[in-house]
């Protein structure tokens, strides 16, 4: 298990849309235990493989609190397949996004169907932070990120303020 660079925006990788996976084998387990290494060392709830360069239809998520309770949750081809019309409100951040939050609005509940870390089938029916969690790891698997639901005034401030971070070198204070 290795932890690995998370991309960051402005990059035009985390715009791909990413691959399905044909089956969950040990190579997708690895690339699982590296993403759910990566997020706990960032303190992140999800990721995607698309945010470490892989664009691989896969996401990994824990949004419990204890730090002591691990509930990692793994999904291979994730898809909604149904959504609430009721939304829900969530300040967003993203790891490939730092610094940056937004109010967003999604769907309250949706079920989702995809392959879990043995390669096998499910439906799970997610509501709350879990729901808006979903909704936004698989955005990044169509090359999405939360900032695109903001007015193109806020997404492009966001934007320079990132680019600007990414060309200033890291600075050493004694």
């Amino acid at each position: 298990m290795a932890i690995k660079e998370i991309l960051t925006e402005p990059n035009k990788i985390l715009r791909q849309i990413s691959s399905s996976v044909e089956r969950v084998g040990k190579e997708e387990q690895e690339l699982m235990n590296d993403m759910i290494d990566t997020m706990y060392s960032a303190n992140g709830i999800g990721l995607a493989a698309i945010q470490i360069g892989i664009p691989k239809r896969i996401i990994v998520i824990d949004i419990s609190k204890d730090k002591n309770l691990k509930a990692p949750m793994y999904f291979a081809n994730p898809v909604i397949i149904n959504k609430d019309k009721d939304l829900a409100t969530y300040e967003e951040g993203c790891l490939s996004v730092p610094n940056q939050f937004a109010e967003i609005d999604r769907p309250r509940t949706c079920n989702v169907k995809y392959l879990d870390y043995y390669g096998d089938e499910k439906i799970l029916e997610v509501k709350g932070l879990l729901a808006t969690c979903i909704q936004h790891e698989i955005d990044h698997l169509e090359g999405v990120l939360f900032i695109d639901y903001l007015s193109k005034l806020k997404k492009s401030m966001i934007i320079k303020k990132l680019s600007k971070q990414k060309n200033k070198p890291d600075r050493i204070i004694v």
